[in-house]
């Protein structure tokens, strides 16, 4: 059983940044794909970022347009999001998830594909 908790939300104004961090603990296996989603009040959930256990990235390019940079610390078992030029769109709960094992990881992998997730942490970005 995996974990996951994530931290680092707040309230900020347009053009601010935020780092969301997302701490793993319990039985987590080295060989990982993990992601960030992101959902709004009254749409789905989407991916914004994943990546995988040798550091391989993708990003969901019509959401982050080079604003956002996923990382991870394996010593630590922490994922982060690093959020710069932040806008009023981007305000949402947001979600870590992860999978182990040798996955297909992709922010395109769908939501059901994950087993774990952690509870969200919320961002506000006022204009």
């Amino acid at each position: 059983q995996v974990h996951l908790v994530e931290s680092g939300g707040g309230s900020v104004q347009a053009g601010g940044t935020l780092r969301l961090s997302c701490a793993a603990s319990g039985d987590a296996y080295e060989s990982h794909c993990m992601a960030w989603f992101r959902q709004a009040p009254g749409k789905e959930r989407e991916g914004v970022a994943a990546i995988d256990s040798d550091g391989s990235t993708s990003y969901d390019d019509s959401v982050v347009k080079g604003r956002f940079t996923i990382s991870q610390d394996n010593a630590k078992n922490t994922l982060y999001l690093q959020m710069n030029s932040l806008k009023p769109e981007d305000t949402a709960m947001y979600y870590c998830a992860a999978e182990y094992g040798g996955v297909w990881c992709s922010v395109s992998r769908p939501v059901a594909d994950f087993t774990y997730w952690g509870q969200g942490t919320q961002v506000t970005v006022s204009s």
